[in-house]
């Protein structure tokens, strides 16, 4: 069992990489930032219904929806499958910085701090639910609130 999560997590980061290198390394920022989308895509894709207008750091569902998994993990009282999930988050967003970053530092910092609070929460020594969970109810509200900019 230990071996089939660990190959659906590696999985997935691997897909979120390479989704985030393709929509953020192969189009163009001006292109996005004039139609609020990437290239190649509609609007009417399976994003989450609060992810319908695209951040100045771009499409960020991919990185919300391992941020849901998390809230999800620690709703249910798991912390550490949400600790284990949070890495791929981690991981994902690390591997995405140098495409983010330039578009909007300063929206990319505020969404790297709500991060790094979760990160620190599911981390602690001794983590407790309802610091994990306002840790990611703030992520994803800080989410929200960049992808509804334009």
């Amino acid at each position: 069992m230990f071996h089939q999560h660990t190959l659906v997590r590696a999985t997935a980061t691997v897909s979120a990489i390479l989704f985030l290198s393709i929509a953020t390394g192969c189009s163009k920022p001006e292109a996005q930032a004039a139609t609020g989308t990437v290239p190649g895509t509609s609007t009417q894709t399976a994003s989450p219904p609060q992810s319908k207008t695209a951040s100045k750091l771009g499409d960020l569902s991919a990185f919300r929806s391992i941020a849901t998994d998390v809230a999800n993990l620690v709703d249910k009282g798991d912390l550490a499958a949400a600790k284990a999930r949070i890495k791929d988050l981690e991981i994902s967003w690390d591997a995405a910085e140098a495409g983010l970053k330039p578009r909007a530092a300063n929206d990319w910092h505020v969404l790297d701090k709500a991060i790094d609070r979760a990160l620190a929460a599911l981390r602690a020594d001794t983590p407790k639910q309802p610091d994990c969970k306002a840790a990611l109810t703030d992520l994803l509200k800080t989410f929200d609130t960049l992808q509804g900019r334009t």
